[in-house]
């Protein structure tokens, strides 16, 4: 996929639908340098958006991609898959973000319980630095696991432990 090529594609095809980036950044409620972006190659919009431009263009999301046109129409069962795939990663995106907050919520309630357990002996019946250590220790595994999933590093871990997983299934099927 040439990204340059698609952006220009993108960009003659609001050109024909004679709008600005601005006009059109506004019916797809982002902004223009969003737009000048897709346009110039150096980002792509995500799966919902590519559909719902290509029905917009009124042309083939295989035809975006390509950065070119082609004769041939999308069928329907193509179109429904894709609006599928993009509902379920969608879906996804809505669970891990679920699971982030919730992490987030663990990290500063473990903080919190460092924070007073430090300065009195909340829990009496078990020891001080037990108690102290342990809640700090899971906050900050708490929020070093939001860091790495801000930085994007959780994904391409599990990226890498699926290819990893695929290569030894593989192996012991042969």
């Amino acid at each position: 996929m040439n990204l340059q090529k698609t952006g220009a594609f993108l960009k003659r095809l609001r050109k024909e639908k004679d709008l600005t980036q601005e006009q059109l950044a506004e019916q797809f409620f982002v902004s223009s340098r969003t737009v000048s972006r897709w346009e110039t190659g150096s980002n792509m919009p995500d799966l919902d958006t590519l559909i719902a431009l290509a029905d917009f263009y009124e042309v083939d999301i295989r035809e975006i991609i390509d950065g070119r046109r082609k004769n041939e129409t999308m069928n329907d069962d193509t179109k429904e898959t894709l609006k599928k795939v993009a509902e379920y990663t969608e879906i996804e995106k809505q669970k891990l973000k679920s699971k982030m907050l919730g992490l987030s919520i663990g990290t500063l309630i473990f903080l919190l319980i460092f924070c007073i357990s430090d300065g009195t002996d909340v829990l009496a019946f078990l020891p001080h630095d037990f108690v102290s250590g342990f809640s700090l220790g899971i906050a900050m595994a708490g929020l070093i696991l939001n860091v790495l999933y801000l930085c994007g590093a959780l994904e391409k871990a599990s990226a890498c432990k699926l290819k990893f997983f695929r290569k030894i299934f593989r192996r012991n099927t042969l």
